[in-house]
């Protein structure tokens, strides 16, 4: 490996920290004016600092509204996003790297074309599927489209490459079936993949927020995001603290979750683009 000159290695570390805090300092803005009153934002809207440090708006965001709720609805969805989505993308992945089928050349192609097609070009087709399904104001509707992303089978079929062809045969002739194979050889060499799968199902269903406006038409089927829209323009002007102190609150279990995980994602991302 080629070894950077002091030089060149401090431009690079200087760039990376210029990038890095150019990048922070949105979050930055958005957690000390979590702290604002609302005068403030109307007196001074880019000051960077508040005056005093008040947690009223995190009070009133837990007790005066009905945040809570919000958040576990935003949990259950998230959660069987992933457990949707690490199962189903490895099941997918799994087929299409290792099992020999009709029509198998086909397949892979759509799950790329899916990937790019816009999704505002399937809105209104699953809002129609939704509607004739019955299933309109329900968690369901908020989960079916995300339970299972074309990103996330691309990402295990790419690590399905890298499990050996060989071992997998010599479990075969060992007798082990398919079910085996892939609960006890296959999932368990492929643990970056699914660390990357789960967070990327996590961000795209946490995320999501214009799917759950339309769908989710009563307060007992907001997420957090919608929850957070509407709580913050409750009394027909916007509570601009109130909105800074909730995206604080949804900001966190992303950092968690990336935190615990940031050595499986950043490997899983790098290994997928490399088969």
């Amino acid at each position: 490996m080629k070894t950077l000159s002091p030089t060149r290695q401090a431009l690079n570390y200087t760039a990376l920290i210029v990038v890095t805090v150019f990048m922070l300092l949105p979050f930055v803005w958005v957690f000390f004016g979590s702290f604002k009153t609302q005068s403030e934002f109307l007196g001074n809207p880019g000051a960077w600092f508040p005056e005093s440090f008040q947690i009223d708006n995190y009070i009133q965001l837990f007790a005066d509204r009905e945040f809570g709720s919000y958040m576990m609805n935003s949990f259950v969805v998230s959660g069987v996003a992933i457990v949707g989505n690490v199962l189903f993308s490895a099941m997918a992945g799994y087929a299409l790297a290792k099992l020999r089928f009709r029509g198998k050349n086909v397949v892979f192609p759509l799950v790329i074309v899916s990937m790019i097609v816009p999704y505002v070009a399937l809105f209104v087709p699953q809002f129609v599927v939704v509607v004739q399904m019955g299933l309109v104001n329900s968690l369901v509707a908020i989960i079916l489209p995300v339970l299972i992303l074309p990103l996330c089978v691309f990402i295990m079929r790419q690590f399905a490459h890298g499990v050996p062809f060989e071992l997998m045969e010599a479990a075969r002739l060992d007798g082990a079936g398919e079910g085996r194979l892939f609960f006890r050889i296959f999932l368990p060499l492929t643990g970056p993949g699914l660390a990357t799968v789960a967070i990327l199902s996590f961000l795209t269903s946490w995320n999501n927020f214009l799917w759950p406006l339309v769908v989710a038409q009563s307060q007992d089927t907001y997420t957090a995001p919608v929850g957070l829209s509407v709580a913050s323009q409750a009394s027909n002007t916007i509570s601009f603290g109130l909105l800074l102190a909730g995206a604080v609150v949804v900001l966190l279990p992303i950092l968690i979750l990336f935190l615990f995980l940031q050595k499986y994602f950043i490997q899983g991302v790098a290994t997928a683009g490399l088969k």
